[in-house]
């Protein structure tokens, strides 16, 4: 390695050593530090490149690919050449050629301002690194020179080698940055034994181009989103896998003595009700999204079971109300379809299962499905406080730390639907109600349709709220997780800005039209740090969104480091007496 450093030091006297001060053998020392710096910028674009086709995988294989990369382009190499340039300047020193020509060695005694002594004693005599800091022997102002090139100097380097690893890890978890600053504090260890000017101007050389690399880094770009969400589909299928094979085989009695029993008949097989899932839903979104709380036949007829109380709202598919479960004796909210024939009640039956089959604290309950006199009624939970277009309405814009609750408690009650085959198809701020403890709840999964749906209702009527309505849904697409991701994305955006993020046209009709066209969100919140997750989650193209797995990774990492956490408020909404909102009845294209 010691041939390969004198070759990069006489390349780099080639291509900068100037004859003047501090001296031209002084320069190239330098000039062989900035080209060193390039192994581990060259390393973090390998590993920025790798994760382009690999997403945010982290299985040991490639864990170990990493580690190996880091290993050689930030430790081995970087170590093994200050060691070598250092070697070459102490064999020059001691009068050997070390691996330089004569032509290049006619100037190494040649003294230049305050390298008085020639360049070959300057550079390959005196102390070495650990000498000049542990046990100094010159003046005060000489060791806070070593003190500050020598320490100032390589700590800056460790930031940009930090924020080189960070670049190359873009949308992704953080942690895997380790395999680059740890090896980089291994090599300063290594290069103790360097000489210490030596080591001043090789530092000199390294740090600027550590700095300028970050850019090459950023060019690269991070992974695209579906190759991320792609990524983590395989692992969570490799961890089922591995979940199924570690399962414990089933008991098997011993043997007995005495002869054994002839086996039972087989039960006859259960027979499902049309509305009832014979099997778990699969990760797809079926056809059916969840069980039936009541099946066909069983719905109570009369009326005499639930109390009503008040209304709360009325919106094209049912009035809602607030009641009181005279058997139970609690409180719930009471959603009553307006027109009973066979659309609606496979309206209710829909909504009905696709709420039955979601558990998640922040998503509203259903209880029961029953036959009312006036109706089909949705037996739902009640929740005290107002929706969030209220809270934000009154109270104004949310802060970062507000609406990064908001974004990362809502994604995960998505997250939960989608989990069960559910599509919600109609977040907004109106269907998110902040209870009085300030937490989020949502609501309304009226509208929520499984694969195969039509985008359209019978009448002809959009389904969803055009100021939040995703761009392909408006055009005619098909509905997807995408979808509402986008959704929930402009419903944080309304929370941060008071205003949908494409702005608020004069008629609905206007609305759906821009949203259609894709027309840009040219409404974002100013001076927020979520602003770049806002512009990948609202981009018109789903496949270029963040899954909502990924928009909650991240939102958690900020409020963490942030020293707070997803569990609290998102606002402090305190109803008056007599004027809770409670919960609020849809209202189509509102």
């Amino acid at each position: 390695m010691d041939s390969f450093a004198s070759s990069l030091l006489s390349f780099a006297h080639s291509i900068f050593g100037p004859g003047f001060c501090p001296g031209d053998w002084v320069w190239a020392t330098g000039t062989a530090g900035a080209l060193i710096a390039l192994f581990p910028i060259a390393g973090a674009m390998i590993i920025a490149l790798i994760r382009k086709f690999t997403g945010n995988r982290y299985d040991l294989t490639m864990m170990g690919v990493f580690g190996v990369v880091a290993a050689i382009m930030v430790l081995l190499f970087p170590a093994l050449l200050f060691s070598g340039v250092s070697s070459t300047f102490r064999a020059v020193n001691a009068g050997q050629t070390g691996g330089l020509t004569s032509a290049e060695l006619a100037t190494k005694d040649k003294s230049f301002c305050w390298v008085d002594e020639g360049q070959d004693k300057y550079l390959g005599g005196g102390e070495n690194v650990f000498e000049a800091l542990f046990y100094p022997s010159g003046n005060g102002l000489a060791y806070g020179f070593y003190l500050g090139a020598l320490v100032g100097l390589p700590a800056l380097a460790l930031l940009f080698t930090m924020l080189l690893a960070r670049t190359s890890l873009r949308r992704g978890p953080k942690w895997p940055a380790r395999f680059f600053w740890i090896p980089f504090v291994l090599m300063y260890v290594f290069t103790l034994g360097v000489s210490a000017n030596t080591a001043v101007h090789l530092w000199l050389g390294y740090v600027p181009i550590t700095v300028l690399g970050v850019v090459p880094v950023a060019l690269v770009g991070a992974p695209a989103w579906s190759t991320i969400q792609r990524a983590e589909r395989r692992q969570a299928e490799a961890k089922l896998r591995q979940e199924q094979q570690e399962k414990p085989p089933p008991y098997v009695p011993p043997a007995q003595d005495k002869p054994a029993l002839p086996p039972p008949p087989p039960p006859p097989a259960k027979q499902y009700p049309q509305t009832a899932l014979a099997e778990a839903p699969s990760p797809e979104l079926a056809a059916a999204p969840g069980p039936v709380p009541l099946p066909p036949g069983s719905i109570k007829a009369g009326g005499s079971r639930y109390r009503r109380v008040r209304q709360l709202g009325a919106g094209g598919f049912g009035t809602v109300w607030q009641a009181v479960d005279n058997q139970l004796g609690r409180t719930v909210a009471l959603k009553i379809a307006h027109a009973p024939d066979r659309d609606t009640a496979e309206r209710m039956n829909r909504e009905a299962r696709a709420l039955a089959a979601i558990h998640h604290p922040n998503c509203v309950r259903v209880y029961d499905l029953v036959e009312e006199p006036d109706g089909l009624a949705l037996v739902m939970e009640y929740l005290e406080g107002q929706s969030l277009a209220t809270a934000v309405d009154g109270a104004g814009p949310l802060d970062d730390v507000a609406a990064g609750r908001l974004w990362a408690t809502m994604a995960g009650a998505l997250s939960a639907a989608h989990d069960k085959g559910v599509l919600h198809r109609d977040v907004k701020p109106s269907n998110v109600i902040v209870d009085p403890g300030g937490m989020p709840h949502l609501i309304d999964f009226g509208i929520a349709r499984s694969k195969g749906d039509s985008t359209l209702t019978a009448t002809g009527m959009m389904i969803g709220t055009p100021d939040f309505v995703a761009p392909e849904t408006a055009a005619g697409a098909p509905a997807s997780p995408a979808s509402d991701a986008w959704q929930l994305a402009a419903t944080v955006s309304y929370a941060l800005s008071g205003h949908p993020p494409r702005g608020t046209r004069e008629t609905p009709m206007a609305a759906l039209m821009a949203a259609a066209r894709a027309e840009p969100a040219n409404q974002l919140p100013q001076r927020t740090v979520h602003s770049r997750l806002l512009i990948a989650s609202l981009d018109p193209e789903p496949r270029r969104r963040p899954t909502l797995n990924a928009v909650r990774q991240e939102v958690e990492g900020w409020l963490a480091r942030q020293g707070t956490s997803t569990d609290g408020p998102v606002t402090r909404v305190v109803p008056r007496a007599g004027n809770s909102a409670g919960f609020r009845a849809p209202h189509q294209g509102s």
